[in-house]
């Protein structure tokens, strides 16, 4: 909050000869305006609900006018990058940019220290496009405010999977849910390494060490069958194709269960290079890169980075004697956010 200014103004003061004549007035003397900085204020689930609800109306407001720069005013990190990915694929289709219709959302809002910034919280509500049939969805998305005068943003945005199910959320009699820290050791994996294992499985397989404790399946073991297929698919075109995830350096947010476990939300990076084997062998464009090249390669390599975000459900760590029960991915959404023809490479 601003606090008004005050232009101080000295009293006027007589000053002159002895007789009383040519009294003259003192000049007051400019200053400069001061502000308070904005005041800290604390994170409550009313505020909580007041920001998503700014947050959808900005939304639908930029989507209707197609206006891209608008709707990055409401985002950040991944979400911003997927966002402009989204409206330039819109342009590019000469489709009108989907807007959103949102239900009653279920609002987890950590209890923080009023001081404490970034200040966030994780909405799970679902979300439809008009007048498509079977669109509607689980959002679980994710708001941050990194200080007391920036507005909040939608940082993450993920879907839930069709037949998963939401963990159960620990809230407390005041409405606040419990945030887990990056080190929490009640939780089988680490929050801040849960992106780590997932993206160690899409490299390594089902037969990697971190399938110990994260299960396989689409979304985990799953990537490294498919980054396999496509990889021999490229070399039958005389193409080499390379495929890596890797961290973001982008937050994620992670929240108790009820029953000890966590729910974690974070994203990732899949970067992809396809290059020809020889100097006459081009690739062609990936369709779902067409709308961020200008459809020309001028050399023999084609980049492109997906921005992927995630929710997996993290399992207490079992008691002594007792079977562990393995991380799991329970919601997704992603698209290639980036890509580059980089020229030849001169010798």
């Amino acid at each position: 909050m601003v606090a008004a200014a005050m232009l101080l103004v000295p009293p006027l003061t007589a000053a002159g000869c002895a007789d009383g004549k040519d009294k003259q007035e003192a000049r007051p003397t400019p200053t400069m305006p001061t502000t308070a900085p904005p005041q800290p204020v604390a994170l409550t689930p009313d505020v909580a609900r007041k920001a998503f609800q700014t947050y959808i109306t900005d939304e639908d407001v930029a989507r209707a006018a197609a206006d891209e720069r608008l709707a990055l005013t409401w985002t950040s990190d991944g979400q911003s990058l997927l966002t402009a990915a989204e409206f330039r694929k819109a342009a590019f289709d000469g489709d009108p940019v989907r807007r959103f219709s949102y239900g009653k959302p279920k609002l987890y809002v950590p209890k923080l220290k009023d001081d404490a910034y970034p200040q966030w919280f994780v909405a799970s509500v679902d979300r439809s496009v008009p007048g498509e049939k079977k669109s509607k969805e689980t959002a679980l998305m994710g708001f941050i405010l990194r200080g007391p005068s920036d507005d909040w943003h939608l940082t993450l945005a993920t879907m839930l999977a069709p037949k998963a199910e939401l963990p159960k959320i620990e809230v407390d009699a005041d409405g606040y849910a419990t945030a887990l820290g990056s080190d929490d050791s009640k939780v089988l994996i680490r929050p801040r390494d849960v992106g780590g294992i997932q993206a160690t499985m899409a490299a390594e397989g089902a037969g990697s060490v971190a399938a110990k404790v994260m299960e396989t399946g689409p979304l985990t073991s799953g990537y490294y069958q498919q980054a396999k297929r496509a990889k021999k698919k490229a070399k039958d075109k005389d193409l080499t194709l390379t495929v890596v995830y890797t961290a973001t350096p982008y937050p994620y947010f992670g929240l108790r269960t009820k029953n000890g476990g966590g729910l974690v939300l974070y994203s990732l990076f899949r970067n992809e290079a396809l290059v020809g084997q020889g100097p006459s062998v081009k690739p062609e464009i990936p369709k779902e890169a067409e709308h961020l090249l200008d459809g020309t390669v001028e050399g023999q390599e084609i980049d492109t980075t997906a921005t992927l975000q995630f929710a997996a459900y993290d399992p207490p760590r079992a008691k002594k004697g007792k079977p562990q029960q393995k991380a799991g991915l329970v919601a997704d959404d992603g698209a290639v956010s980036k890509a580059a023809t980089p020229p030849i490479k001169k010798p």
